[in-house]
């Protein structure tokens, strides 16, 4: 059955059906999409004590249940200034160095940081025999990225590709899927030098969002699209840790990649299928 709907992937019009739940996520549809939403909390299990707005019928369209805002306070960043912060509630996929520019996926499955960075070989290089980590946020979970330190934004690059699923079963069966899937690559800079965050996208997320820039795909382009900020002066875009810098309208994954040197080690318990929650330690800095 594994092999039927990995196949079934590769023949789906995955853009259009995409497309299409996105539309149908942004619109109000009154009763239905208040039925839809407490089916989905019910399906998933979804905790809406910790929501900002715990009424399933207060939301419009289902995107801003998808997208909602926790209460304040129930998600403590870790102020420790040695330690990052989660930056997501979800599940480690994978994480650890850096090897030959070749990051590890699954099941002997690995990509490299050149392709996931959309073949911009001056990023790729800015990592070279750094750290990266792999998280999976479930249908079930927050879908607000935040800061896993303070850093100001110098490059985005928007890269087209495949809309695969991205859950454990497809990264176990898909080569280079996070090096395949359409993609938002953020690349910050810090006190332990650049992090690049790569958005992923995946079969039915039907937007991926920056507070800088708002939507940038959909519409899904054919080419490489890359933006310059600057660094310093009034026009700068300086985020502080734990503050907010996407979301996904429906799940995805995140892939972050670390200079050389940064990161001194994961904090303990953070592994693969490890449960992650926003503003938790998440990594120890070296310098």
């Amino acid at each position: 059955m594994d092999k039927v709907k990995i196949a079934i992937q590769y023949m789906l019009p995955k853009h259009f059906l995409s497309r299409l739940v996105g539309k149908l996520a942004a619109a109000q549809l009154g009763k239905l999409t208040a039925f839809f939403i407490k089916w989905f909390i019910k399906q998933y299990k979804i905790d809406m004590s910790e929501a900002k707005e715990s009424n399933p019928e207060a939301y419009k369209t289902f995107n801003l249940f998808f997208t909602r805002e926790l209460k304040d306070g129930i998600r403590p960043i870790c102020d420790d200034e040695k330690i990052l912060a989660h930056p997501v509630d979800g599940a480690v996929s994978q994480l650890g160095p850096i090897k030959d520019g070749e990051i590890f996926q699954a099941k002997g499955h690995s990509y490299s940081t050149l392709a996931l960075l959309g073949d911009q070989p001056q990023d790729a290089e800015r990592f070279k025999d750094g750290d990266f980590a792999t998280i999976y946020l479930a249908p079930k979970d927050y879908h607000r990225l935040h800061m896993p330190i303070t850093g100001t934004l110098s490059k985005m690059t928007y890269v087209p590709g495949e809309l695969f699923s991205v859950n454990p079963l497809t990264a176990e069966n898909v080569p280079g899927l996070f090096a395949r899937n359409e993609r938002v690559v953020a690349i910050f800079e810090t006190e332990i030098g650049p992090i690049a965050m790569v958005l992923v996208g995946a079969t039915i997320v039907a937007s991926i969002e920056t507070v800088w820039a708002g939507t940038v795909t959909p519409p899904a382009g054919k080419q490489v699209f890359t933006w310059e900020y600057p660094t310093e002066g009034k026009d700068a875009i300086t985020l502080q840790k734990g503050e907010e810098m996407g979301r996904f309208k429906l799940g995805s994954t995140i892939v972050m990649c670390f200079e050389k040197d940064a990161i001194e080690k994961f904090t303990d318990g953070v592994e693969p299928k490890a449960t992650t929650r926003m503003g938790q330690p998440f990594a120890h800095i070296k310098r």
